[in-house]
């Protein structure tokens, strides 16, 4: 036993005017851009959590160490103290003497020469960043840890 009840006008617009407001707020969200498959955002200077960089370390089967740039001496040469307590003049290569200017005070991987002790090339420089990151993490060692 159901009656049938007209619907009045004035429970239809509500839902109507409802679900209006409803697919207007939905339209905002969809304008908003979504990351693409990678995960990048397309937004400019939208920057993910964090992103970690490998750095490369000294490979001490192969007698590199970390050195101190302590003055340079012109002719792409430079004294360098070492971790190992020796001051040594380093010699820069030449693929990195335009591409990565090393300046006094700069942490560098070295590699002493095999022949001459007090003699060593250059492997990498780092950045203040890199270097500040790898003191706050205890890779460096104390004696020349200036960072």
């Amino acid at each position: 036993m159901t009656q049938d009840v007209p619907k009045s006008d004035l429970d239809e617009v509500p839902q109507d005017e409802g679900e209006e407001e409803l697919e207007e707020g939905t339209e905002d969200f969809s304008e908003k851009e979504e990351p693409s498959e990678r995960g990048h955002s397309k937004k400019k200077g939208h920057a993910e959590e964090f992103t970690f960089v490998r750095v490369k370390l000294p490979y001490r089967k192969k007698g590199e160490m970390f050195a101190i740039a302590e003055q340079l001496m012109g002719g792409s040469r430079l004294k360098i103290i070492c971790e190992d307590g020796k001051s040594r003049l380093a010699r820069i290569p030449g693929k990195m003497k335009k591409r990565r200017w090393i300046r006094t005070g700069d942490l560098l991987i070295i590699k002493p020469w095999e022949f001459q002790d007090e003699k060593a090339d250059v492997v990498r420089r780092y950045t203040k960043t890199e270097s500040s990151n790898l003191s706050r993490r205890g890779v460096i060692p104390e004696n020349i840890n200036v960072f």
